[in-house]
């Protein structure tokens, strides 16, 4: 009979770039960018390398857009400036999350670029 040490950290890239990548969920079914993602790193965070990292700094990213859409609904009455800003938001929700499952590929750490440290 074999034991098999499940206890043991493995190395898995391919899981970071599919949890950075289930956060384009929001495009097509609205809500799965935040569960989806959350679901992976709370699951795997203590048997995949770098999973907490990368976990973290997805939900951080997801809460941090979150903010910005909250920030630039009311801002659209001031001269539209938050038309600009949901803009913005929609842009680097969809680029950042490609740009962090290619590093997440190469073994980086991911960018956390206009994210907000909440974790």
């Amino acid at each position: 009979m074999e034991v098999i040490n499940q206890n043991a950290i493995r190395k898995d890239n391919t899981l970071l770039s599919i949890a950075h990548l289930t956060q384009l969920l929001h495009y097509v079914t609205g809500f799965g960018g935040f569960i989806v993602p959350l679901v992976i790193w709370l699951t795997s965070r203590r048997s995949v390398e770098g999973m907490d990292e990368h976990g973290k700094s997805i939900i951080n990213f997801q809460l941090s857009l979150l903010l910005y859409i909250i920030i630039s609904i009311p801002a659209i009455l001031l001269f539209g400036l938050g038309i600009l800003g949901l803009i913005g938001v929609g842009i680097l929700g969809f680029v950042l999350p490609i740009v962090n499952a290619v590093k997440a590929s190469n073994g980086e750490s991911p960018s956390n670029f206009l994210t907000i440290p909440f974790l």
